[in-house]
């Protein structure tokens, strides 16, 4: 296949564009900073000039394709503030808008566009199971959310074959690695809300199998909840992180505390999502116990 990606030097990016080419296919990388990216990526890599906040995405990079995997955005794992809140939904709706305006001009165009997307879809809900049939929720996230998805949906008869979103839940990797980076708001680093509120997780490696997944199969269509097959608890999450490589000790965070912190950040809990697609050919290892997940994130 020919892909192109965007955010390709993020934690799912990175691992994305390594298994596309370990299985023979052809990447082109869209970066608003090519040298930085090569450094990042290294040698042998394709990398075109694009800055999604400035025009549509390059035709040369997107004449062609098979599919187009979308991941950048702007970091959700920050304070939340006016400004950053405010590049957290520009960076979303402006920066599909202009790589749809690219596809569009492509010929031929690629045969699939897939989308990262979040649970936040669903906005904050108690223990109840969340399916991608729920209807979305009113919060920041959630709107940001419906906003990312519904711009490829309402225009992908005349740029794609077909649009495809993964709302991804939290990753392991990134929970293990920024338990050891100091640099990392304190929120990222000690799990938040009440004790028993219920959170999806997924291994990062998942993430990529389902995007994968979503590229191969054209019976793939709208959402798919990226999940564990079993939700946790907040506590049983902070446990297991404590008991995880490098360990330290542990504790959920009062989430009036975190609320208080981070100018509204985290919802008071995250949503249940139901777990594992239910797409047929999601070749996913999709681990069954948090404490492997954690471990396999980091190595060990």
């Amino acid at each position: 296949m020919r892909v192109t990606v965007t955010g390709a030097t993020g934690l799912i990016g990175t691992g994305l564009i390594a298994r596309l080419k370990a299985r023979g296919d052809e990447v082109t990388v869209l970066s608003r900073d090519p040298a930085r990216a090569r450094e990042t990526l290294g040698a042998g890599w394709e990398v075109v000039r694009w800055d999604p906040d400035a025009g549509p995405a390059p035709r040369e990079a997107l004449d062609g394709r098979d599919g187009v995997v979308h991941l950048a955005g702007e970091p959700v794992a920050q304070r939340w503030t006016k400004a950053s809140k405010e590049r957290i939904r520009r960076s979303r709706e402006l920066g599909t808008r202009h790589l749809l305006a690219g596809i569009r001009a492509a010929e031929p165009k690629p045969g699939a566009l897939v989308s990262s997307s979040a649970v936040g879809y669903y906005g904050p809900h108690g223990d109840e199971e969340l399916t991608e049939a729920t209807p979305p929720g009113s919060d920041f996230l959630a709107e940001v959310c419906v906003a990312w998805e519904r711009r490829p949906t309402r225009r992908s008869s005349s740029a794609c074959g077909w649009s495809r979103f993964a709302r991804a839940s939290c990753s392991t990797a990134r929970a293990a690695r920024s338990r050891r980076c100091s640099a990392l708001p304190a929120q990222r680093r000690q799990p938040g809300g009440r004790r028993r509120a219920a959170m999806s997780w997924i291994h990062a490696d998942d993430v990529v199998g389902i995007l994968i997944a979503a590229l191969d199969d054209d019976r793939w269509t709208g959402a798919v909840n990226a999940t564990a097959p079993a939700p946790v608890t907040n506590q049983a999450f902070s446990k297991a992180l404590g008991q995880g490589p490098r360990a330290s000790a542990f504790a959920p965070v009062p989430a009036l505390a975190i609320r208080a912190r981070s100018t509204g950040r985290w919802p008071r809990s995250s949503p249940r999502a139901a777990g594992g697609p239910q797409h047929a050919g999601a070749r996913v290892r999709l681990p069954p116990r948090l404490l492997e997940a954690l471990r396999s994130a980091v190595g060990k």
